[in-house]
């Protein structure tokens, strides 16, 4: 007799998931059995941590915009999903978890590990997702999965958790008393599209119309709405350039003198200089968070802002715009583009192409370096030829952001740049590969971790090789946890505690841990190695590791750059002043006020309310 985990299947595939990421446990048995039954419909695919399932599931989703889909067995492995599930909620990714669960009358034994493995789920699962659910019966199940769709897709899109007890999970199923029924307005994000209102639309226009020195903050959102070239036009008709964020780049051509690259802290030199300069800033399916909006001093008080987004909370969350045009971005861009008269901005573009050409020299100049340990610059360079444009790029957290950031251009407008940012943990990269590769098969994945956020998933090597995925695992080995030790040495006296990752006891060989679970190892110590090495990788027909020895000293971070390069003994210790900002802003351009990233590296505003 079919049961529930045949019917959960079943509906799995009808919402067009393809794959399931995650690693079974008794509980969640009747789903296996399920899958198993249908797998030239739907694969599952063994993660060796369920942590990194739920990475697995992010990245699927971020590639297709589907729910990305992962099960976990009850209790050690409902508490993994804690950092991909904080991940997705900030960072607003369709999930959907299937959470193993104590059958229901083990209730009264749950508490206190009377039962194997219990707690309360329910609980702990609500404080980290959009929204979770006990499944209370078989009956219930379907319209529970139906919810599940609706929620983890609907503006704003983000992770839910199905706690499937085990009875419930193995409860019969008659497909001809309650055959399978989706609502298949929910496969995908967005599930629906917002539009502005007129009167809105009308005011930002009037507002670009008068702008001298406009610019565009596009973020994750334009590639959640697919508003490329709606993105494209706005910036061509309104003489305005684009910076996005870091889950935000890709949403154009880099190569385009329309783009002046990430605005982070570890982003383009040329962002953060022009930001503070424009007199508009549009802000395009951004959150304005902590480093894209440069520690909350953009906007400036002299800048006028649009907002435009289909969460009404993010209209006023650190700065209340000018204007404000709640809606999906592809929907409201398609009715304001033809309201704008095209401009052009001499003045404006003759500054944004100096900066431009500032900063290239400087990516040149790293890229040109023949240092030994190696300049990341360096590698990139010679990464980024060999890249196909279909191809997934996957960032760890900390440095490896920046150096994607700024030495890997986006060559077209596509999501084929993935970053963690809602959380920014460390080991993201490896099992985020696995869900990417089930989207892109046949194409390269491409990850970039520094040897620290490599260790957190070596495990995951071992699903790359089993399942012949074509990842490229560069590794940028600098013995440390660079950021750390950096700080620590600037801000703390010199300290050096807890970042050394190598010692005259041992000293790990990342490619050597790769081959030992069945991938092809490369290992570059010189410039002179990198070419073939990289040749070696993208030719291999499997999963690879190319080990980088590079610099201890080299940062993205323009800050500790300098910092590092000119030491101040006397340097403050970072985030202890905090700027108050007035809140409501005039609807007029004002002028400019001179201004500059480096005088608010460390003096995060206080967040409006």
């Amino acid at each position: 007799m079919p049961h529930a985990g045949d019917m959960l299947t079943e509906m799995l595939i009808e919402y067009g998931v393809e794959c399931v990421f995650g690693m079974p446990g008794g509980q969640t048995s009747g789903l296996y059995e399920g899958i198993s039954t249908r797998q030239s419909r739907i694969r599952h695919v063994l993660v060796r941590d369920e942590r990194n399932g739920v990475y697995a599931a992010d990245a699927y989703a971020r590639l297709t915009g589907k729910p990305g889909v992962c099960d976990v067995t009850v209790g050690p492995g409902c508490t993994k999903l804690t950092d991909g599930f904080v991940e997705a909620l900030n960072a607003s990714i369709p999930l959907i978890a299937i959470v193993g669960e104590l059958p229901r009358d083990w209730l009264p034994l749950k508490t206190k590990g009377v039962a194997s493995q219990g707690f309360d789920q329910l609980s702990y699962l609500k404080s980290i997702s959009k929204e979770a659910f006990m499944v209370p019966s078989a009956a219930a199940f379907p319209e529970l999965i139906r919810t599940a769709f609706r929620i983890a897709t609907s503006p704003r899109p983000g992770p839910v958790a199905l706690i499937v007890p085990h009875d419930v999970m193995d409860a019969e199923w008659d497909p001809a008393a309650s055959p399978v029924m989706i609502d298949d307005r929910y496969v995908r994000m967005p599930a629906h599209r917002a539009r502005a209102l007129r009167e809105h639309l009308e005011a930002a226009a009037a507002l670009i119309g008068k702008a001298q020195r406009p610019l565009v903050i596009a973020g994750g959102g334009v590639h959640a709405s697919g508003a490329y070239d709606e993105l494209e036009t706005l910036a061509r008709t309104s003489g305005a350039v684009v910076a996005t964020s870091l889950s935000g780049k890709g949403v154009i051509d880099e190569t385009d003198p329309l783009a002046v690259g990430v605005l982070n802290p570890m982003g383009s030199k040329a962002a953060l200089a022009l930001a503070p300069e424009a007199d508009l800033i549009i802000w395009c399916g951004s959150k304005a968070s902590q480093n894209t909006a440069n520690n909350w001093t953009l906007p400036t008080a002299s800048q006028a802002t649009i907002t435009i987004d289909d969460d009404p909370q993010e209209h006023g969350r650190t700065f209340r715009p000018t204007v404000a045009l709640f809606g999906d971005i592809r929907e409201v861009l398609r009715e304001l583009n033809p309201m704008l008269a095209a401009r052009t901005m001499p003045e404006w573009q003759a500054r944004v192409s100096a900066v431009q050409a500032e900063q290239a020299g400087i990516i040149a100049a790293d890229m040109a370096s023949t240092a030994v340990p190696l300049h990341p610059g360096r590698v990139l360079k010679s990464l980024a030829a060999r890249l196909g444009e279909d191809d997934v790029v996957i960032s760890d957290a900390s440095f490896a952001s920046g150096w994607i950031g700024q030495y890997l251009p986006a060559k077209k407008a596509a999501r084929r740049f993935l970053y963690a940012r809602g959380q920014g943990s460390l080991g993201y990269a490896v099992p985020a590969s696995i869900g990417a590769s089930m989207v892109r098969p046949g194409r390269h994945v491409v990850t970039i971790s520094g040897d620290g956020g490599f260790s957190f998933a070596i495990g995951e090597l071992a699903t790359q090789a089993q399942n012949g995925f074509p990842v490229v695992n560069v590794v940028f080995n600098n013995g440390t946890l660079g950021w750390l030790q950096m700080w620590e040495k600037i801000f703390y006296n010199g300290t050096r505690l807890s970042v050394d990752l190598e010692s005259n006891l041992a000293r790990p060989s990342y490619g050597a841990a790769g081959a030992g679970l069945g991938l092809k190892a490369f290992f570059v110590n010189h410039p002179d190695e990198i070419d073939a090495a990289l040749d070696g990788a993208f030719a291999h027909d499997g999963p690879s590791v190319v080990e980088v020895r590079t610099d201890p000293t080299a940062t993205p971070i323009h800050s500790l750059r300098r910092r590092l390069e000119n030491p101040n003994p006397e340097q403050k210790r970072p985030g202890t002043v905090y700027a108050l900002r007035a809140w409501k802003q005039s609807p007029d351009l004002p002028e400019p006020v001179a201004s500059g990233p480096e005088a608010a590296e460390h003096a995060p505003a206080l967040i409006d309310g």
